[in-house]
């Protein structure tokens, strides 16, 4: 077993029962106790889980991974105005590559009648919804299911998909703010999306005002490599306006009356600087 293979199991399982000592996480990964201090003072450092005497407790709601089902139904009418704002910073002819999530689901929706295109995903839904798209070709990462958010992770996954090059990638996260940049509760998950973003010219984050303002564990994506954010209206202007001064190109997505949400339909965008 892999060191970061080791750390999440203890992570999910410390997370799955609140406080667990040393000698039950030694149990569960098959390995010495020492061994275990060890990856806990490591997790410690980088703020995953607090320590007490004997074992380890789960930090706030940090470590808290939604599922998609849990996901799914959350803000829907914006994440589909985000996806169709999205879809129009992708160009026939283009090699794009797109995360796993809702939101981005939502965004290879609008990809479908597009030609020539190229897609690298990680996402066992996207794959599905373009899987009949005529023009669209469609590469799907190796790795191990992660079956609570559809998503091929590990190192099959981080290998395929750092090997690639893309244009663009789109991706999305649990959480997203102006000081921390992109953010996700799962160790796999973000190996996976740091992967893709060292594959491609620019990274387009999607994400819709219930995770922006939000921190979890482990950070995918520090805000100075964010080109573009897409977001929904019902998002806080200062919060945008932190993104804007760090220069991030900020697309709002406004749900059309009827939808939800209630504002007008149309778009705001604001490019940054060459992007």
């Amino acid at each position: 077993m892999f060191a970061d293979e080791r750390r999440q199991i203890i992570l999910d399982h410390i997370a799955a029962n609140g406080a667990v000592s040393v000698k039950e996480l030694a149990r569960t990964v098959g390995t010495s106790e020492v061994t275990v201090r060890r990856d806990l003072s490591l997790l410690e450092a980088q703020g995953l889980l607090g320590r007490r005497h004997g074992g380890a407790v789960v930090v706030g709601g940090l470590s808290h991974e939604a599922t998609y089902a849990d996901k799914a139904g959350l803000a829907s009418a914006e994440k589909a105005a985000i996806g169709a704002v999205a879809a129009e910073l992708v160009s026939d002819g283009d090699a794009i590559s797109v995360g796993a999530g809702t939101t981005t689901h939502a965004l290879a929706k609008h990809l479908i009648r597009r030609s020539d295109l190229t897609v690298m995903t990680n996402s066992l839904l996207v794959a599905y919804a373009l899987a009949s798209a005529r023009g669209v070709d469609v590469v799907v990462s190796g790795g191990t299911v992660r079956g609570s958010i559809y998503a091929l992770v590990g190192s099959g996954a981080e290998q395929t998909l750092a090997s690639m090059r893309t244009r663009r990638l789109f991706l999305s996260g649990n959480g997203l703010s102006p000081e921390r940049g992109l953010s996700t509760p799962n160790l796999h998950v973000a190996g996976v999306d740091r992967a893709m973003v060292s594959a491609a010219e620019q990274v387009v984050v999607l994400a819709d005002h219930t995770k922006v303002g939000v921190e979890t564990m482990v950070q995918t994506v520090p805000v100075e490599a964010i080109t573009h954010l897409v977001t929904d209206a019902r998002t806080p202007e200062h919060l945008l306006e932190g993104f804007r001064r760090r220069g991030v190109a900020v697309h709002v997505a406004h749900v059309p009356a009827g939808d939800g949400a209630g504002a007008p339909p149309g778009t705001v965008a604001a490019e940054a600087p060459g992007a």
